[in-house]
């Protein structure tokens, strides 16, 4: 008889965004009169801007011409794109990055899940606490965190690195020595970040442990302080202890189209195995290519005429963060992020746990955000309200919740 993977049985519940989900859902048809406003999920609102949109319609006509029809993608992606990342992402920025060591996929979702199944069952990994809740549940399906204890919210296999306002949101050297370390910056869900010494400062640690850095960029667009670094291949000797995560989701729009890369850098080698050459034989036998109608897309981001739209969105979106943020403060709560991330990260008032809050959001205003203890332990006590509605529902949320 067949047996099945025993490590999905430990995952305590559903996927904290489904759970949001059905409470929503529930609500709305116990209320079918309610105007919800929703700030939960990190979905962005404004269309994709017209320079991605052209990209795509011109490839659209290509595959409707036998002439230029394209048929199976790469499956690490088309060179014009990986090309384009190179050089805008990372030489322009002084990094040594080739276009061999980029990895076109679907999104930085996926690959934050899977980039898990390349290294060791028995390895040790370390996350920030809060911290975005696809690197703990991935790893816990590949049967790498131990027991969970519902007492604590915890694994017992997992270190743990608090990030709360008495550490203003910074992780620690973990006492423990991890063999995996994810960091997520700016974070999602507190919306802070590292300075570049800070983040040389992790790099030189991982090093001298003979750690590997899972570092997730998604939000880098959103950066607007000089003394934050846009990669982490900004530190000296990231490249041989670092794997970078990108998206196109949030600084260009593409939720709903789906694209994102991930830079395995040739230097990183463990027990005389390339990193790179696993990744690229785990992508090429269970990946087959973004589609070539939304690597264009991708392109076109890189434009002239795309970089100024995109920057444009990334500055409609951090006005609503300045929005939410001034009026939070304003209303007497106490409020973090929303300077280098599209994030709000508050404390709960009243002594409300986070999902009592969530409840009350909810039922009295109408609004719809993320609580914190859906992160991680640590973030028990606080919200995460993002910054990607319309403006005039982020006013409009934000009326409600100072009415309260």
């Amino acid at each position: 008889m067949y047996k099945i993977n025993t490590n999905y049985q430990k995952l305590p519940g559903s996927y904290l965004f489904s759970n949001i989900a059905k409470k929503v859902s529930a609500f709305s048809e116990a209320n079918p009169q309610a105007d919800i406003i929703r700030l939960g999920i990190g979905d962005v609102t404004q269309p994709i801007a017209p320079a991605m949109v052209a990209a795509m319609h011109k490839a659209v006509d290509e595959m409707a011409d036998a002439a230029t029809f394209r048929g199976y993608a790469p499956d690490l992606g088309y060179d014009f794109l990986r090309e384009a990342i190179v050089s805008h992402d990372y030489q322009a920025r002084g990094c040594d990055i080739h276009a061999d060591e980029i990895f076109v996929s679907d999104g930085a979702k996926s690959d934050s899940g899977n980039i898990q199944e390349i290294f060791s069952q028995d390895n040790r990994i370390a996350v920030c606490d809060p911290v975005y809740p696809v690197y703990v549940d991935s790893n816990v399906m590949a049967g790498r965190t131990g027991e969970y204890n519902p007492q604590t919210q915890m694994w017992s296999n997992v270190i743990y690195m608090p990030c709360t306002a008495e550490n203003h949101f910074v992780p620690e050297f973990p006492k423990e020595n991890p063999d995996i370390i994810y960091l997520c910056l700016p974070n999602n869900p507190t919306g802070t970040t590292l300075t570049r010494d800070q983040l040389q400062e992790w790099v030189d640690y991982a090093n001298k442990i003979g750690a590997v850095i899972i570092y997730d960029a998604a939000y880098e667009a959103y950066i607007s302080e000089s003394n934050v670094a846009h990669t982490i291949y900004e530190c000296e000797g990231a490249k041989e202890c670092a794997i970078e995560i990108r998206s196109f989701s949030k600084n260009a729009g593409f939720t709903g189209v789906r694209l994102g890369f991930t830079v395995v850098p040739k230097e990183l080698v463990c027990d005389g195995v390339s990193l790179n050459s696993m990744w690229a034989r785990r992508h090429g036998t269970k990946f087959n290519g973004a589609p070539y109608i939304i690597q264009r897309a991708g392109e076109a981001v890189y434009s002239a005429e795309g970089q100024a739209q995109v920057k444009e969105q990334v500055g409609y979106y951090m006005n609503n963060a300045h929005t939410i943020y001034t009026g939070l403060k304003e209303a007497g709560y106490e409020v973090y992020g929303g300077v280098n991330a599209p994030y709000i990260w508050l404390k709960t008032p009243d002594h409300m746990t986070s999902w009592d809050f969530f409840d009350f959001l909810l039922e009295k205003a109408n609004v719809v955000g993320t609580p914190g203890s859906g992160f991680g332990p640590s973030g028990e006590g606080y919200f995460r309200l993002t910054a990607f509605g319309s403006h005039e529902n982020s006013v409009r949320a934000l009326e409600r919740i100072k009415a309260l």
